[in-house]
């Protein structure tokens, strides 16, 4: 990056120990280049890093008010309601009834981002550096928080880089369940979130991310899972904004009898990129994973996925399942889909398919033949498309509000 992002602005963050060190490895480690395989396709060269700086606190403008209000009064039933601004943990309420029966949230400067040594980037070295505090959210066993817990999570300062950080936990036989929207300015800002989900045995977490960033933003994310004997996770994300959005994904099956679903829906126009990287890793025996990914690109924009279900050696008896869905809608739209098998165990079922097509042609005929006008028909088609995903997503409460930011693009096209 810059000397806004040098080891004594790191040390001046927070108290952790290791934050200038890590601000250190991240000037030693090089920017991340399109011709590595993990950023093939993607426009990250283009990342304007010489204009951006550091935080030292949060900024609150009446954009961030309307993005926090707007979101509580959508999911109005929670357990705890967080807010997040350019990385900065500003309010935690909690109801006290949950409170009472265990369960925690809470900021924690102590807590850098678990990410795997081998896999650290020059981002992932900033967000260990540069985070000011994890949000600690854990239900402890066999606690069923039957309300959902709302993050909102929004850049305000423009110019900036911010570093959200959430560690969400189920404890074994909780239930628990987040939903985590995400705004900024429309102006240039980078944000690099961490969500990291630990599923103890027999738990059931859900997490759903909805993602509306500015147009001129920049997002580099990941989501880091471990899910445990018998539990069951599900992950839903919903894409539309920023310039650049980018999420990796990387979901470890650990115990025998582990669950994950994971599904998204993503609408791109302009001259967007969405951008995902999923790695599904079987590592016991008779797990599960599924994943459904369906996006439209519109206009100019453009999608990325690349995807790879790892059955580990000991992953016998496991069935994995990944599909990538995309309808193009303009002739300039593009879209990259890369499934992958790296398959150790013999015992096992997998399978993977994507497509990339414009609108359906005989749908279109269908409708058209029954006096529905070219652009309604499209719409129709589209709608119907993202159905499958909108009702598999984890927390009902953020359906409507996803079928809603998808009408709103299909709006802005007709």
């Amino acid at each position: 990056m810059n000397e806004s992002f040098s080891p004594e602005a790191a040390a001046a963050v927070g108290p952790r120990q290791d934050r200038s060190a890590e601000a250190e490895a991240a000037a030693a480690t090089a920017l991340p280049d399109a011709e590595a395989e993990d950023w093939r396709y993607s426009p990250i060269g283009e990342l304007p890093v010489a204009d951006l700086r550091s935080l030292d606190g949060p900024g609150i403008d009446g954009n961030a008010i309307d993005a926090i209000d707007r979101f509580t009064t959508v999911v109005p039933d929670r357990a705890a309601t967080v807010v997040i601004v350019d990385g900065f943990v500003v309010s935690v309420e909690i109801d006290p009834g949950w409170a009472s029966k265990g369960l925690a949230v809470e900021a924690d400067e102590g807590l850098p981002a678990e990410v795997p040594a081998a896999q650290l980037t020059h981002f992932d070295r900033l967000h260990r550096a540069f985070s000011p505090a994890a949000v600690r959210i854990e239900a402890p066993a066999g606690l069923a928080v039957e309300a959902p817990i709302v993050v909102v999570t929004h850049h305000a300062t423009a110019g900036t880089a911010a570093f959200p950080h959430l560690r969400i936990t189920a404890g074994p036989g909780s239930q628990l369940s987040v939903v985590e929207r995400q705004t900024s300015t429309d102006e240039l800002g980078f944000q690099v979130p961490v969500v990291e989900l630990v599923a103890e045995q027999a738990a059931n977490l859900r997490y759903q991310l909805v993602q509306e960033n500015g147009s001129e933003h920049w997002q580099v994310g990941r989501q880091l899972s471990t899910v445990d004997a018998q539990a069951t996770l599900i992950t839903g994300t919903a894409a539309f904004g920023g310039h650049y959005g980018r999420v990796r994904s990387d979901s470890r099956l650990i115990g025998r009898g582990a669950s994950a679903n994971l599904v998204a829906a993503y609408y791109g126009d302009g001259d967007q990129i969405l951008d995902f990287r999923t790695f599904q890793h079987h590592e016991a025996r008779d797990t599960r994973s599924d994943l459904l990914f369906k996006g439209s690109q519109d206009d100019r924009s453009g999608s990325i996925y690349t995807g790879l279900i790892h059955i580990h050696p000991e992953g016998a008896g496991s069935n994995a399942f990944q599909t990538n869905r995309n309808v193009k809608l303009s002739d300039e739209a593009w879209a990259w889909s890369v499934p992958n098998l790296e398959i150790e165990n013999n015992d096992v079922h997998c399978s993977h398919a994507s497509t990339v097509s414009p609108v359906d042609a005989e749908q279109r005929f269908y409708l058209h033949a029954r006096g529905v006008k070219p652009a309604v028909a499209d719409r129709l088609v589209v709608a119907g498309f993202f159905q499958e995903v909108i009702q598999r997503l984890p927390v009902p409460a953020a359906r409507a509000e996803i079928t809603r930011l998808i009408a709103e693009k299909l709006d802005r096209r007709s």
